[in-house]
């Protein structure tokens, strides 16, 4: 998507400002989503938090596209990988490498996934709320079956790694997607009206 308007400007200085504005995107996005990964409720059954970073990597995906909205979240994981403060507090003081191979590594592993699939979705024809809920819905099921089959792993058992990591967040899960793809399809309309 971004490449042919690069291609259509005209002097390097055009192009060089673009691609600075590219850039700044996918580092905002991913620190969005790390703003976003600090609103968290531990669960004391679970080492899953609740947490608002499945949000925030939908809407990245869902107003970045799927290229950028990967970008941002390799970005992200890599941040997190050097130790940087990215990640949802984990319950058992886990940090970088660690954090991600910990407990909810699948699901942070996926995020890169989730966000590219979303917006690979969105980007492809009217940007509808449908359009949007669907992109996020099927986003969604990708980052939990990559959460569960981690914690499945972990424990060698699908119906505690259910428990763990599906159950207590579907109904909190659904409220996220909407308000990602109304936030999403708003912003589609309003710079489609601006153009």
């Amino acid at each position: 998507m971004a490449r042919p308007a690069l291609q259509a400007l005209s002097t390097p200085q055009e192009r060089l400002l673009e691609a600075a504005r590219q850039v700044a995107l996918v580092v905002g996005a991913s620190l969005f989503v790390a703003l976003c990964a600090r609103i968290t409720i531990p669960l004391p059954f679970t080492p899953v938090p609740l947490t608002v970073q499945n949000f925030g990597v939908l809407l990245v995906g869902l107003l970045l596209g799927s290229r950028r909205g990967f970008a941002a979240l390799i970005l992200y994981l890599a941040e997190g990988a050097m130790g940087m403060p990215v990640f949802s507090p984990s319950s058992v003081g886990l940090m970088g490498v660690a954090q991600i191979l910990g407990p909810t590594g699948g699901y942070l592993m996926a995020y890169p996934l989730v966000a590219g699939l979303a917006g690979f979705i969105f980007e492809r024809g009217t940007k509808s709320f449908a359009r949007a809920a669907i992109a996020g819905l099927l986003a969604e099921i990708v980052l939990f079956a990559s959460g569960v089959t981690w914690l499945y792993v972990a424990t060698h058992s699908l119906a505690k790694a259910a428990y763990l990591g599906l159950y207590w967040f579907i109904a909190a899960e659904i409220l996220k997607v909407m308000v990602a793809a109304a936030i999403a399809t708003r912003w589609g309309r309003g710079s489609a009206t601006q153009q």
